[in-house]
C-alpha cells in the first residue's frame, strides 16, 4: 500500500501469525484479535493475538509480599501473579522490570516445562506505597498439552524455510529474548513449539522476528518490527521548511544526555553521529560532518534545486540528526529513560542493554513517498528510513519535515514502552491503530507553542496538499472531524483507526490545556502543572501500564490510572468527560459508543 495511493501514511508492519481461530468471533472483536495483511512474496498471514486482561485498581491494592520491607520488585509481581492466576512455581517468569517517577513496572512471560510461551505476557504496576495498581494479563488460564519440548526440526532448516519465505537473510544473535525454542498459542488453542529468530533484507529495510514450527518447519508467525508513517523537520516546534530554518545553538538537555549529542561513552565524533542518533545517507559511514569546528553545522538548504545535492544532503541529515537527539532528550524528561528500554549507545550504568542508538536513513533508496521505523527489543538499534518524495519538481525531503520524524520515533517510544522492551506488543490491528494515534498525536504535541488549540494538520508539505494526509483535521468540533470511538468499527487499516485515537487524544490534550493553561518550558521542565505537561506525562505513564496488545478501553484506563499514580486522580473527571466526548465513556464496548462518566463527574 503506497503513501500515494491512499494518501494517508503508510502500511505499518506488525506481528503476523498464520492463526486460524475456531471461535465465533464478530467483526468488532477481530479488531483486538486479528490482523491479516501481506508480508513478502504474495505471503498472506492472519494475526492472532489473545485477548488481554486488564485491571486498574486506583490507590492500589495489596499484593501476598505487601509486609515483607525486603520483597524485591521482581518476587512482588510474581507473589501478585502467582496468586492472582493461581500459578505454581515455574509458570511465569520476569523478563524486564524498571522503576518509574511514579510507579514501578514489571513484565512476565508464562512459561510451560520451562518454556516460555511467546504470545502469553503479563503486566503488574506498582505504586511508591507498593501496592498493585494494574495488572494485565494474556496468560492461558488452561493450558492445553504441549507439543514435545525437544525440536524434531533443527534450526539450520527453519531458518531455510524462513529465509525462503520471507526473502531475507538471517540475522545471528540480534538479541537474547528473541531467540531459542518458544511455544506459540494458535487461534485453534493449541500450542505449538517454535524456533525463533530474526531475518533481514537490508535492501528493503524488512525486518522480522521469525517462529517456525520445531515439529513440522511451517512458518508460523512473524514480528514485523517496521512500522510505517510520513512527516516534517526543523526547529522542534516547527513542522516543516516554510516555516524557517533557525541557527540554535546547544540544544542539548544535558539531564538527558550526559556527554552530549556526539559522545557515546567512547568515541567523540563531529558528526552526525552519536549516543542517540546516526543519520547517514547510503551506508552508516556516508554522515555529514561538522562545517565549521566545534561542531557546528550550518549548511543552506536551497528548495529550488533537487534534495540529493550536496548541500541539501547534509542540511537534511544535520535536520534529521537534531530532530531525533530534541525527542531523545524530550521523552527522557518525562520517562522514557534508560531503564524504561530507550534507544542510546551507552546507557551510562542506569540499567537497560545499550547499543541500541536510533540509525536515521536519509534520502533512504530504492523507492520514494515513504518512511518508517523499525521498533526493535531493547539492545538492538532503532532504525527511521526517510524517503523523498515526489509530488513535486524539485521533490521533498521528509527528513525536512518534522511531524515524520517525530512521528516515526513515537513508534520506538510506544513499542518499546508497551510490553517492557519487547516491541513485540503493539501488533493487532487495534493496537497498530492506537501506535498510529499516538505518534500522531505526540507530533502534535512538540508544535503547539501556546495555549491556543487550532485544527492540526499532518503531512501537508511533502504531499504538497493543505488538508495534509489525514482524511479530517484533529479538531474537537465534531463538524470538522466526526471521528468516535464507534468509527473504528468500520475501518481495518492502522492509519485509519490511528486518526480516531489521536482526534481522541486531541481532544483530551484540548481539555488539559483549558483547564491547567500551557507552559511554553515543557519540553525541558516536566515539573510544572500545566495541561501540556499533564498530558505528557500521563501519555508517558499510561504506556508501561497497558497490557500487551491494548484495546483503546485499555488503552483509556491506562491514562485513569496513570492520572491516579501521579496526580492522585485529580484530573479523573475531566479524563471521563474528554473520552466520552467521543464515545470512550464508562460503559464503550466492542465499538459501541458510549457517553456516560463515573458518578460524581
Amino acid at each position: 500500500m503506497s503513501f500515494r495511493d491512499a494518501l494517508t501514511l503508510i502500511y505499518v508492519a506488525s506481528l503476523c501469525v498464520h492463526f486460524a481461530s475456531s471461535l465465533p468471533w464478530h467483526g468488532s472483536v477481530r479488531h483486538s484479535t486479528h490482523r491479516r495483511r501481506e508480508l513478502a512474496k504474495g505471503l498472506i498471514f492472519e494475526t492472532y493475538h489473545p485477548i488481554s486482561f486488564f485491571e486498574t485498581f486506583g490507590p492500589g491494592v495489596d499484593h501476598p509480599l505487601f509486609k515483607r520491607s525486603d520483597a524485591t520488585l521482581n518476587e512482588s509481581a510474581l507473589s501478585f501473579v502467582h496468586s492472582k492466576l493461581d500459578l505454581k512455581p515455574g509458570d511465569a517468569l520476569v523478563h524486564a522490570s524498571y522503576e518509574g517517577s511514579s510507579a514501578r513496572y514489571a513484565y512476565l512471560r508464562q512459561h510451560i516445562q520451562g518454556i516460555p510461551v511467546a504470545n502469553a505476557v503479563a503486566n503488574v504496576a506498582f505504586n511508591k506505597d507498593s501496592k498493585v495498581v494494574a495488572f494485565g494479563s494474556s496468560f492461558l488460564q488452561q493450558v492445553p498439552k504441549p507439543p514435545s519440548g525437544i525440536p524434531t526440526i533443527d534450526v539450520q532448516n527453519a531458518i531455510k524455510t524462513a529465509e525462503s519465505a520471507l526473502g531475507g537473510r538471517h540475522v545471528p544473535d540480534n538479541h537474547p529474548d528473541s531467540s531459542g525454542i518458544q511455544y506459540v498459542l494458535q487461534g485453534d488453542g493449541t500450542l505449538a513449539l517454535t524456533h525463533v529468530f530474526q531475518v533481514s533484507n537490508e535492501t528493503t529495510g524488512a525486518w522480522f522476528e521469525a517462529f517456525v514450527d520445531a515439529h513440522s518447519g511451517k512458518l508460523l508467525s512473524v514480528t514485523d518490527y517496521v512500522a510505517h508513517a510520513t512527516y516534517r523537520a526543523l526547529p522542534i516546534q516547527k513542522q516543516d521548511l516554510t516555516e524557517g530554518f533557525e541557527d540554535i545553538v546547544d540544544p542539548e538537555d544535558m539531564a538527558s544526555s550526559p556527554l552530549g549529542w556526539h559522545n557515546d561513552g567512547k568515541t567523540v565524533s563531529n558528526t552526525t553521529a552519536g549516543n542517540n542518533a546516526l543519520a547517514y545517507k547510503g551506508v552508516q559511514t556516508n554522515v555529514t560532518t561538522e562545517s565549521q569546528d566545534n561542531l557546528t553545522f550550518i549548511y543552506t538548504q536551497d528548495t529550488a534545486t533537487v534534495p540529493t545535492t550536496t548541500a541539501n544532503l547534509d542540511a537534511a541529515r544535520v535536520n534529521a540528526f537534531y530532530v531525533v537527539n530534541k525527542m531523545h532528550d524530550v521523552a527522557y524528561r518525562y520517562g522514557f529513560t534508560e531503564a524504561a528500554f530507550n534507544f542510546q549507545t551507552d546507557n551510562f550504568n542506569h540499567s537497560g542493554r545499550g547499543n541500541d542508538r536510533i540509525i536515521v536513513s536519509v534520502q533512504t533508496t530504492p523507492g520514494t513517498d515513504n518512511a518508517y521505523f523499525t521498533a526493535q527489543p531493547d539492545g538492538v538499534n532503532g532504525q527511521i528510513h526517510l524517503y523523498l518524495f515526489d509530488y513535486t519538481s524539485p521533490g521533498r525531503d521528509s527528513a525536512l519535515e518534522n511531524d515524520i520524524v517525530v512521528h516515526e520515533i513515537t513508534h520506538g517510544i510506544t513499542n518499546r514502552m508497551t510490553g517492557g522492551g519487547t516491541a513485540s506488543c503493539l501488533q493487532s490491528l487495534e493496537a497498530g491503530g492506537l501506535g498510529e494515534g499516538w505518534s500522531d498525536a505526540m507530533a502534535e504535541w512538540t508544535e503547539h507553542s501556546s495555549a491556543d488549540i487550532a485544527d492540526y494538520v499532518l503531512g501537508a508539505y511533502v504531499t504538497n496538499n493543505p488538508a495534509g494526509v489525514r482524511t479530517h483535521p484533529y479538531s474537537t468540533n465534531t463538524a470538522t472531524n466526526p471521528l468516535r470511538y464507534s468509527s473504528v468499527a468500520a475501518l481495518d487499516e492502522v492509519h485509519a483507526i490511528g486518526e480516531v485515537w489521536a482526534n481522541i487524544l486531541h481532544n483530551v490534550y484540548a481539555a488539559l490545556v483549558q483547564a491547567h493553561g500551557y507552559s511554553q518550558t515543557a519540553l525541558t521542565d516536566p515539573s510544572g502543572t500545566e495541561g501540556n505537561v499533564v498530558f505528557m506525562h500521563l501519555f508517558i505513564d499510561a504506556l508501561p501500564l497497558q497490557p500487551c496488545n491494548p484495546t483503546f478501553v485499555n488503552a483509556r484506563d491506562a491514562w485513569i490510572q496513570a492520572d491516579v499514580n501521579r496526580y492522585a486522580g485529580a484530573n479523573k473527571c475531566l479524563l471521563w468527560k474528554a473520552f466520552a466526548s467521543r464515545g470512550l465513556g464508562v460503559s464503550a464496548a466492542d465499538y459501541a459508543d458510549d457517553s456516560s462518566v463515573p458518578t460524581g463527574c
